[in-house]
């Protein structure tokens, strides 16, 4: 088995933090924007007759999304047998349904723009949300690397006697999953609409948290208010500060400090989207869900 991996813009690191644990090459591609905006991709090292592994950061997805095509293009122009996307964070899913006519379902686009332009995807933790799989939008081969194994090893290594909360019924099935894998209880917030305006939130078994450090999971945390509210909560049934844990880090400018200000004691999470904040490695379990793809090629 012979494998490339090429780096998009930003991805530099993870690229480099994938080719180590597949023991294959780590390349390099020339990029830069010329006066009007245009994009400039060079492929600087050999791909013929190797399989080409595109690692892309789209956390911003829009200013490098056109890089998908071209360098891959590129590669298979330069020979290279196969072209897969290593995607850590997958843009668009969010926006999987129309509610208002001329709305675009960005999740079905950009799903056939990469299904045109690779040969297979690796992801973490899509928002698989109205889509029961990735397979009812793309039609490449697509491995989803579930983050709770990393985000349980992370947790039973640094957090003692935890409950792991999750802040809605969304994220009931990831929090339980986490619990599973760390051998600890969790819970869900229970929301009761009282009236127009005021919702009550509430732990539905507080003696489960007795004497435990709550550990708050979201699978995304962008604004960062719905975690903000739940970190208000959970502190306020705690008589502690919780600790939260994200998988993708796409924080809105102010997202770090809302949450911080709101009690949390601190606001960590994986290494899907680089971020100061990574400290949940998922990389391994990516490396582990990329190698049968490539031994499938040979």
């Amino acid at each position: 088995m012979t494998a490339v991996v090429l780096p998009l813009p930003g991805a530099e690191g993870l690229a480099a933090a994938l080719a180590a644990p597949l023991g294959v090459l780590a390349g390099a591609v020339e990029f830069r924007r010329f006066p009007d905006g245009e994009s400039y991709y060079r492929i600087t090292s050999p791909v013929q007759g190797n399989d080409v592994i595109v690692v892309a950061a789209l956390r911003d997805p829009d200013p490098v999304a056109l890089g998908l095509a071209f360098v891959a293009e590129t590669a298979r122009e330069m020979g290279a047998r196969r072209v897969g996307l290593v995607a850590p964070y997958l843009p668009y899913m969010r926006q999987d349904a129309r509610f208002k006519d001329g709305e675009a379902i960005t999740s079905r686009t950009f799903a056939r723009f990469v299904s045109q332009a690779f040969d297979w995807l690796v992801t973490v933790d899509p928002h698989l949300h109205r889509y029961p799989t990735l397979d009812v939008v793309y039609t490449i081969p697509s491995r989803v690397v579930p983050s709770a194994p990393a985000v349980a090893r992370w947790v039973r290594a640094h957090v003692a006697r935890p409950v792991i909360i999750g802040p809605d019924s969304e994220s009931e099935q990831w929090a339980g999953e986490v619990a599973r894998h760390v051998g600890c209880p969790s819970q869900v917030l229970a929301k009761t609409r009282l009236g127009d305006r005021h919702v009550e939130i509430s732990l539905p078994e507080p003696g489960l948290a007795e004497g435990r450090q709550p550990v708050l999971l979201d699978d995304i945390i962008s604004s960062g208010h719905t975690m903000a509210e739940a970190v208000r909560h959970v502190r306020s049934a705690f008589g502690t500060p919780p600790l939260c844990i994200g998988v993708h880090a796409l924080f809105a400018p102010e997202a770090r400090d809302l949450l911080l200000n709101a009690g949390a004691s601190q606001v960590l999470t994986c290494n899907t989207v680089p971020d100061a904040s990574n400290a949940v490695d998922v990389l391994p379990d990516i490396a582990a869900a990329v190698r049968p793809l490539l031994q499938a090629g040979v």
